[in-house]
């Protein structure tokens, strides 16, 4: 169980790096930047991936679809963070879980209890009152739905190319993970390149922590996986309340964010949606 709580603790903690990296002169495209060559040598020693067995195959287009993703993401994420707040990011974040499920049901044919067409409706539910907000700055508030929209979007689809990548090839998901991480890095070097960006000190400490805690939240929910293997659900259900639940408590009470009733409801919905997703697990 402590794995998982470290897994929590480093998610919420990585929202709360975006949320002062303004204040705290940080260039979130260099901070992810950065990030990624500390999460590739943290994923070598501790995942050791085997390359000399890696056969990208029919699947290149997924790992270079990834690679374009993930840092992507990462920098909506902290728009929207900025913008809309820690605790409906890490809401809109946590029910990207859908887009997975959706495609499940309607593509892959996998069967769909009554509970999960439940939990799904719950959570398409959740989901719209998590993005409503009432604010007199109309453009600011299109702007914060619109980056909550991609980190839903956005990670829903990642956990798709990463399920798309395990049933096309034989790759250990280490190693496609740390692959992904080196195209990632790659392609946003080169993207700042372009954007003659000259990477600044706070920058690079910020990326440096933000590698450290995105590779912990990582490596943590898959050991949670491991030693917990025989309740899935409790990691599933533990790792995505969990974050949504101290999230919110950062949110409200550490940052001030403001939330109006609905989106207090579409919380507790989402909280629910995911309950009802995982029992049967």
């Amino acid at each position: 169980m402590i794995y998982l709580i470290i897994s929590i603790l480093a998610s919420v903690s990585i929202s709360v790096l975006l949320k002062l990296a303004r204040k705290s002169q940080i260039d979130i495209a260099q901070a992810v930047a950065v990030n990624y060559p500390v999460a590739i040598v943290l994923s070598v020693v501790f995942l050791q991936p085997n390359f000399e067995k890696f056969e990208a195959g029919n699947s290149w287009w997924l790992f270079v679809s990834l690679g374009i993703l993930l840092p992507f993401i990462f920098v909506m994420m902290g728009r929207a963070v900025a913008t809309a707040g820690i605790v409906k990011s890490d809401a809109a974040q946590r029910l990207s879980l859908l887009i997975t499920l959706l495609i499940s049901f309607l593509v892959w044919k996998e069967p769909a209890s009554p509970l999960k067409i439940w939990g799904v409706s719950l959570a398409l539910v959740a989901l719209i009152f998590i993005l409503m907000k009432k604010t007199e700055d109309k453009k600011s508030s299109s702007l914060g739905i619109f980056y909550l929209f991609m980190v839903w979007m956005g990670y829903g689809v990642i956990d798709l190319l990463f399920k798309l990548i395990s049933k096309t090839s034989g790759n250990t998901f280490s190693t496609t993970l740390t692959i992904s991480f080196l195209i990632a890095a790659v392609l946003i070097f080169i993207w700042l390149g372009f954007q003659k960006s000259k990477i600044n000190r706070n920058s690079i400490i910020g990326g440096i922590l933000l590698g450290l805690l995105n590779f912990t939240n990582i490596y943590t929910y898959i050991t949670a996986h491991k030693h917990l293997g025989e309740s899935p659900s409790v990691v599933f259900t533990g790792m995505n309340i969990g974050v949504i639940g101290l999230g919110t408590l950062i949110g409200l009470f550490v940052f001030k964010e403001k939330l109006s009733r609905i989106n207090f409801f579409g919380i507790i919905l989402a909280v629910i949606a995911i309950i009802l997703l995982f029992i049967e697990l």
